[in-house]
């Protein structure tokens, strides 16, 4: 009784268990930044500090009264004991298959087992072998393979695995024939580059630090060479700024290396950021081994090559150059031309998101904005034919061998389950896979109505929006509804059959995904329409989009929740300090909350492509209007508010969420509460099942909750005890 009588001290009221709050103590600093002549302050700046017990100490009472809070919320284990049936009831899962040297390597997820293990098989037709189990590995530690590398031969398979959803992998090498790891450590990575073609080192990418707190910790990696069997102090700086002095490798770029099994001729290099126009060079691979290897250009940004592939001497792009929704183009191996490549795949009324080779034709596949159609390329009579999918939806190609014409094909749709086929480019048939088999889901998941409607957005332009909710729901407002979205780097929203969203639509809630430009569902053009200085259109999309819902009868302002991730962080930030009335709660899940200060984290100098930076003056006010917590002001009533961070995030530090969720709690005076939920086991994500669960049932009972659902209020006990 006396636990109970503690935390009923937080809160007071009767008409409303939670009505008022009392959150911990959060002080002020007088920080501020004057850019351009404007002073912008930061009086949370002080939570930046990672390193400070004042900070670790505000976040553990945050993210206890986060915990204690939503213990006493119905629904919430329910939706957990939900997701664990659907995953127990799905076949096994099968990831990422590669076959080098006749062996076909991947990640295996069994049924309720937390993260997946790494088997091999012979061949297609030979049992599998289990090779790395990632949670008997180390004992008392949760970790989870995030890559698998085998050598050309197959001999050997290098094994990257990190702890707890950090980002930072230890690689390790083992011999696949005695199934034992070899000496050979590298620990705190950013990750395997590849091996090379004689199969007696390997490379991969070095940072400075694994602290996801350090600003400088990403800035300057190196693409390192290992020689199995010596020291890893020992280990040659092969590709990196320092080596590398004439070609300016900026300090925030990601320098990695490609050798391409089809192309070894070759040894490629690129520069990796976000943004999505390549910088690549080359050079003959007889150089691999010389002290210095000199550099050719391939390609530059101002090529616009988005992607590319080699077959014989010819080498197969996409660029965006001249087009918004990009086109296939082919030039010269040995004396590239962009200018007058012969265009293989001429730009059409669809975007053009990728293509993938195998033995003697490239599939290509466009999206309308929504689905995806394949065409698939005979690279010898060179005829372009259409390709029939077997349902619509989102699809997904890959090759594991190039040496045949079959491709690995996923499909998936909002209202469809994730199903695999192989296809036989050369007889064009679809068959079941050998690997994963049809998924199996309850009847009641069977009944979900798609709609796809286009809504007229703040300046005019019509704005995609796919809306999924349970066959025979009223449109009459008295639904609750979800919106999700991202809107940035030109990634699209593409349709997927997502359980979790799924097992609320069960429920009678509508499911809204809005495609805000900043994603690339309408090419080129609609990606730079939500970019830096237009990034203003992201949120206003989303909240054109929250009022066609209203407006339609699919639910009401005070039934309605939205959520953005990582980026998409920036759209329900500033869509609900725009518009605070519009939402009846919204969560920040690891989201860029605080754009100005961004570029000031571990990972934030790869992103000013994307986003901008505070040195120039067009694009720091870009970032001050994508601001979340520099938009929050005092006295307003805004939504009930989650913001979520991963301890050991690398790519949006806690910090960020974290200052969101203190600005809104001092200002707000709605009296919905404003909550920070810190995953002490988690990152940016994890593979963790078990511990993805726990994550999204906290957001979606937190969203559920404050949109008034009757199956996701105050525990009955709870309310009988206050009472």
């Amino acid at each position: 009784m006396k636990k109970s009588i503690i935390f009923l001290l937080f809160f007071t009221g009767c008409s409303s268990l939670f009505a008022q709050w009392q959150y911990p103590a959060t002080k002020t600093v007088d920080a501020k930044d004057t850019y351009w002549g404007v002073t912008y302050k930061d009086p949370y700046r002080w939570l930046e500090d990672m390193k400070d017990p004042e900070v670790n100490a505000w976040f553990k009472a945050q993210a206890d009264l986060t915990n204690t809070t939503m213990n006493t919320i119905a629904g919430r284990d329910e939706l957990i004991a939900e997701w664990r049936k659907l995953d127990k009831l799905q076949p096994a899962q099968i990831y990422y298959p590669i076959k080098k040297g006749g062996r076909i390597f991947y990640q295996k997820r069994m049924p309720g087992e937390k993260v997946s293990k790494v088997y091999f098989r012979e061949n297609l037709d030979s049992a599998e072998q289990l090779l790395f189990d990632p949670l008997t590995f180390q004992e008392g530690k949760t970790l989870s393979v995030q890559q698998i590398a085998p050598s050309y031969d197959g001999k050997k398979l290098l094994i990257g695995y990190a702890e707890n959803g950090a980002e930072v992998q230890t690689i390790q090498v083992m011999d696949v024939d005695a199934k034992q790891f070899l000496p050979d450590v590298i620990p705190a990575t950013a990750g395997i580059v590849g091996w090379t073609f004689n199969n007696k080192a390997f490379m991969y990418m070095w940072i400075k630090s694994a602290d996801n707190t350090d600003p400088t910790a990403r800035l300057n990696p190196k693409t390192k060479l290992h020689t199995l069997g010596t020291d890893p102090k020992m280990d040659i700086d092969f590709f990196s700024n320092e080596t590398h002095p004439e070609l300016k490798i900026r300090e925030e770029v990601y320098p990695y290396v490609s050798l391409l099994d089809d192309c070894r001729a070759y040894v490629f290099a690129g520069e990796g950021t976000v943004q999505n126009e390549l910088k690549i060079y080359y050079a003959p691979s007889f150089q691999f081994h010389t002290p210095k290897i000199q550099w050719n250009t391939f390609c530059t940004p101002e090529d616009k090559v988005l992607s590319f592939d080699i077959a014989d001497d010819k080498v197969f792009a996409i660029t965006h150059k001249g087009t918004s929704k990009r086109k296939l183009i082919s030039t010269d191996l040995n004396y590239p031309d962009w200018a007058n490549a012969k265009v293989i795949a001429p730009e059409k009324s669809m975007v053009l998101e990728s293509f993938t080779r195998c033995k003697d034709y490239l599939l290509l596949s466009y999206s309308d904005g929504i689905n995806t159609h394949f065409y698939k390329y005979n690279l010898k009579t060179e005829a372009m034919t259409e390709v029939k999918l077997p349902f619509t939806g989102s699809a997904f190609a890959s090759c594991m061998d190039t040496k045949t014409n079959e491709y690995l094909v996923a499909i998936t749709s909002w209202n469809k389950p994730f199903t695999e086929f192989i296809y036989n480019a050369e007889t064009d048939k679809f068959s079941p896979s050998p690997f994963n088999a049809a998924p199996v889901y309850p009847d009641e998941y069977k009944n979900l109505v798609v709609e796809e409607v286009e809504v007229k957005g703040h300046d005019g332009v019509m704005v995609p929006l796919s809306i999924i909710y349970k066959k025979g729901t009223k449109k009459d407002g008295s639904n609750v509804c979800l919106m999700e979205s991202y809107g940035a780097y030109g990634y699209g929203m593409t349709p997927y059959f997502s359980a979790e969203l799924n097992s609320l639509a069960i429920k009678s809630v509508v499911i809204a995904i809005p495609h805000v430009r900043g994603g690339g569902e309408k090419g080129e053009d609609w990606y730079k329409a939500g970019y830096k200085t237009t990034k203003p259109n992201t949120w206003k999309d989303f909240i054109s989009c929250a009022e066609y819902l209203i407006a339609n009868g699919y639910t009401q302002s005070s039934k309605l929740g939205g959520t953005g991730t990582s980026a998409g962080g920036i759209l329900i930030t500033r869509a609900i300090t725009e518009r605070p009335d519009l939402f009846a709660a919204a969560v920040n899940n690891v989201g860029c909350s605080n754009a100005m200060r961004l570029e000031f984290s571990s990972n934030g100098p790869v992103n000013i492509p994307e986003f901008g930076t505070v040195t120039d003056s067009v694009e720091c006010k870009a970032l001050y209007e994508m601001d979340g917590m520099q938009h929050v002001k005092k006295g307003v009533k805004y939504p009930a508010v989650m913001s979520v961070g991963g301890w050991t995030d690398p790519r949006v530090v806690v910090w960020q969420p974290g200052k969101f969720a203190a600005a809104v709690q001092q200002a707000s005076i709605s009296g919905k509460p404003v909550l920070v939920k810190v995953n002490y086991d988690n990152g940016h994500f994890t593979e963790d099942r078990e511990v993805t669960f726990a994550n999204f049932a906290d957001q979606y009972a937190f969203m559920m909750w404050q949109c008034g659902h009757p199956d996701f209020q105050v525990k009955k006990e709870i309310r009988a005890e206050k009472n």
